[in-house]
């Protein structure tokens, strides 16, 4: 029998797609397209479940069970009947639309979208099974639904909690940044296994665990559970062993880095030491309570990846100049380093006392933010290990 092959969604932070776009290309999956804020491919079974443990900058993965155009209630009500529910849902599912977004369409609000839709699920339900009574007690598959432009396209939600939620963020600081996010800015820059890495505002740590997760090559979901892992007749459980298998295979965290987080409150370095901890990359990571004016390191072509405060508040943003005056000023102190700052403070720039080379806009959930991106020097390149001297041919 030919796997079937589904259409799988995974939404991103906008101005992140081409990051989640390569990382899916990587895992070996067909893009089929891009847009704004999410990217969609082509996967089996086994996909739904690789691309829910591997991937680090995606949110969720949806799975599409099909879109159609409502310009009316009665039009999203019969394009919802007409999807084959029964091929995805067992008799005894317990379903619903968990959210609703709309934008730019005639239909906008997320209630009766809701509440239209599940009405038309439980009547295809019914008729696909013959049944006058729909149970609803076992597995749970929550839709979620976008209207745009009005195109409603309606997918079941594979994760459950948000991927952002990789199980070891048990403590916060004060604005935390997301976990696929700090992912996707570090996969952003140049930075690898073998440079150094300093966060001086590492608050609860994501910037420094996330980048040791990615060098000890440690999968972002191998430490939480699934929504779809109670599937049982879309993915097999043992699609589900052999995914985990191949993550845990893929693990080594014996790798010898130089990552450091710092912080001036000593509270937020607990917490940072503790979330690390349950990630399993402790040992991996360099903690200390330090204020950014102490900030140095003896060693050349390093990466300073901060999520500095903003200034959201009025009576924080007064000190955001002093703040990127000394941010700028042990950057420059700093031997041949590249700094990568995301932030929505719109005069870094003038403050850090250099033009970023590159600025990326990225939206924080709906704040806009910037990557700012100063580059330093590309360091020499080594030769490798047993590579032949070159010879002087001239006698």
């Amino acid at each position: 029998m030919a796997t079937k092959v589904y259409e799988l969604i995974a939404p991103c932070h906008f101005g992140l797609e081409a990051v989640l776009k390569k990382e899916i290309l990587d895992l070996g999956y067909e893009i089929a397209q891009v847009e704004d804020g999410k990217v969609t491919f082509l996967g089996d079974a086994e996909a739904i479940c690789r691309a829910n443990i591997f991937l680090r900058t995606t949110e969720r993965i949806l799975l599409k069970v099909g879109s159609f155009k409502a310009v009316t209630f009665e039009e999203l009500f019969q394009g919802t009947k007409a999807l084959p529910w029964e091929e995805y849902i067992p008799q005894d599912g317990r379903f619903w639309v968990k959210k609703a977004n709309s934008i730019k369409s005639k239909l906008f609000s997320p209630s009766d979208i809701q509440s239209i839709m599940k009405k038309a699920m439980v009547e295809r339900m019914k008729q696909g099974y013959g049944v006058s009574v729909i149970p609803e007690t076992g597995a749970d598959y929550p839709v979620r639904v976008s209207l745009y432009k009005d195109i409603v396209t309606v997918a079941l939600d594979t994760t459950g909690e948000s991927l952002h939620k990789r199980g070891y963020r048990k403590l916060t600081s004060k604005a935390p940044i997301e976990e696929t996010l700090a992912a996707a800015l570090i996969m952003l820059t140049p930075w690898n296994k073998d440079r150094i890495l300093v966060d001086p505002f590492c608050g609860s740590g994501t910037f420094p665990i996330e980048a040791a997760m990615m060098a000890a090559n440690m999968a972002p979901g191998m430490n939480r559970s699934f929504l779809s892992e109670d599937w049982k007749q879309i993915i097999p459980r043992k699609c589900w062993y052999e995914a985990m298998d191949e993550a845990q295979e893929m693990v080594d965290d014996t790798v010898s880095v130089d990552i450091q987080g710092y912080d001036l409150d000593p509270e937020v370095i607990k917490a940072a030491r503790a979330n690390a901890e349950l990630a399993g990359v402790a040992h991996m990571i360099h903690f200390q309570q330090r204020p950014v004016s102490e900030l140095s390191h003896p060693k050349k072509y390093g990466f300073l990846i901060p999520n500095p405060p903003y200034g959201e508040r009025i009576e924080d943003k007064k000190n955001l100049p002093a703040l990127y005056t000394q941010i700028g000023e042990r950057f420059k102190a700093l031997d041949s380093w590249s700094a990568f700052i995301i932030t929505s403070y719109e005069d870094v720039e003038k403050y850090m006392g250099r033009k970023a080379d590159k600025n990326r806009k990225i939206y924080n959930g709906m704040m806009k933010t910037y990557f700012y991106q100063f580059l330093g020097p590309k360091p020499p390149r080594r030769k490798p290990e047993g590579a032949p001297k070159k010879q002087d041919c001239e006698q």
